[in-house]
């Protein structure tokens, strides 16, 4: 079976959890004998860009297709607008504009491409999706890894995207969920019917590690000098609760003052958190990594002494499943998809301060409770895996 695959991110070149499941499903798909032709939003230069995309191509089943395009993950329509003026190409003046330019490009790869079902990835593909599903006829799925409700936090929606993530999902032949927290917000915002929809919770790669991560010189300091480290990692926007995470440090510090915060993340609300931290007298617990990957993530997870996900709408959380694979204690929003799958972790909502910061001075010093989280989370996530999403993905694609 070939599938051709729409997205807008894929690793080395994301910016959040899109491009990590991308990455983690196609590899899934290409190993149970699934042939992927993945095609990207954005031109990327050849050289150490293309040897990542070749990851994919070693296990001989996913090819990938370039095209030039503007748009990038995330991506706001006036951050659209500053960056078209720095890129040389020809672009839309909008982002709508944009996303319609990648929807007609989309007609001209179907020509070249034989495939037996159509799988796009979230909003900005959904167009192109329909367009190839127009041309071919053949069958449609839309992945849906968040909604725009989960982005605005509970503000008021982009009426724009709005619009394109309805008429992908009811266009489309099936549409996925990465959860059940997502397939209810679908149902509800969207009026997809419940029929339609089929949750396929992420993953997470499996990793071995057998060997000692570096530990960040810094890191290394405060672990000599008796500190402990509570981190968040993620997008620092409004749906992430990086503004939560700050009063749950200031809760936190008002009880145990050897305790440091440790952000590995950017975006749009970086600015507020490093000033909401400064207004809240402990700028001086923080320390603020910028985006991380690889080898310098994992290092800083395992330095870690707890790992807090505060989102306030969170379709599924990569993160988490990634602490613990590191035997990081985890504490997450019950307003998440991961919640769904991952047991032995702490779980709270994500605006009540007093539980959360309860629930970290629990695990920082109670040694048994680190001991017990760790274990279990530890036994639970080898069971969830990109090989479970990928069988899942197929069984769907069978029935067309």
């Amino acid at each position: 079976m070939k599938v051709l695959m729409f997205g807008w991110e894929f690793p080395p070149y994301n910016s959040g959890g899109l491009g990590v499941a991308c990455w983690g499903l196609t590899k899934a798909l290409a190993e149970l004998g699934i042939d992927v032709v993945f095609v990207l939003p954005k031109s990327v230069p050849i050289g150490a860009t293309h040897c990542n995309m070749r990851f994919a191509d070693s296990y001989g089943e996913i090819s990938f297709r370039k095209i030039e395009t503007c748009l990038t993950p995330y991506i706001t329509s006036a951050q659209f607008m500053n960056m078209k003026g720095r890129v040389v190409g020809m672009y839309g003046g909008s982002l709508f504009d944009e996303v319609l330019r990648y929807a007609e490009l989309a007609r001209d790869i179907v020509r070249d491409e034989t495939f037996d079902v159509i799988h796009a990835h979230d909003w900005l593909s959904f167009l192109a999706g329909i367009e190839a599903k127009k041309m071919t006829g053949k069958p449609l799925v839309v992945h849906v890894h968040a909604t725009e409700f989960d982005r605005v936090g509970g503000g008021s929606v982009n009426q724009f995207v709005y619009e394109i993530e309805r008429e992908g999902m009811h266009y489309a032949d099936r549409v996925v969920a990465v959860s059940q927290f997502t397939k209810n917000i679908i149902i509800e915002k969207y009026g997809v019917p419940e029929e339609k929809i089929t949750v396929v919770h992420n993953g997470v790669e499996e990793k071995n590690f057998i060997g000692v991560v570096g530990v960040p010189e810094f890191v290394r300091q405060l672990k000599k000098n008796g500190k402990k480290i509570v981190l968040f990692v993620g997008r620092i926007t409004l749906q992430k609760g990086p503004d939560y995470f700050v009063n749950i440090a200031k809760r936190v510090s008002e009880y145990m003052d050897n305790v440091y915060f440790v952000v590995s993340g950017s975006g749009d609300m970086e600015g507020k958190m490093i000033e909401d931290a400064a207004r809240s007298g402990i700028a001086e617990k923080f320390i603020f990594t910028g985006f991380l990957r690889g080898d310098e993530l994992d290092s800083v997870y395992r330095s870690a002494d707890m790992y807090i996900m505060p989102s306030v709408s969170e379709p599924f959380g990569i993160a988490p499943l990634e602490a613990v694979q590191q035997g990081v204690p985890t504490l997450i929003s019950r307003q998440s998809g991961v919640s769904e799958v991952l047991s032995h972790a702490l779980k709270a909502d994500f605006w009540d301060i007093d539980d959360m910061a309860s629930k970290v001075v629990g695990v920082l010093e109670h040694k048994s409770l680190q001991k017990t989280l760790r274990e279990f989370s530890l036994k639970e996530v080898t069971k969830i895996n990109w090989k479970e999403a990928a069988q899942k993905c197929i069984l769907l694609y069978n029935k067309f």
